[in-house]
């Protein structure tokens, strides 16, 4: 998929929840994967400072527009909701 953010936005490929108990047991997914409000920038709006290419970013809950292809899901963020960049 070749998609190219216009404007203020950014494509984000969000990073999936691994659940776990208290000790480390990763538990079986159970259905549906959830998805973190992290994710990695994928592609590029007309931005010109604050966000790059590969930045893993945390964004607001329940934003952005979800965009699925076969296996990946995308969301499509204006830059005002991206709450900080992880380093």
């Amino acid at each position: 998929m070749n998609i190219k953010p216009i404007g203020n936005r950014i494509l984000v490929e969000p990073l999936k929840i691994e659940e776990k108990t208290f000790s480390g047991i990763i538990l079986p997914s159970s259905g549906e994967a959830k998805s973190s409000n992290t994710g990695i920038v994928v592609a590029l709006g007309n931005i010109k400072d604050k966000v790059n290419l590969g930045d893993k970013v945390f964004f607001k809950p329940h934003s952005g527009v979800i965009i699925s292809n076969s296996d990946k899901t995308f969301l499509i963020l204006e830059v005002e909701e991206i709450l900080a960049i992880i380093k």
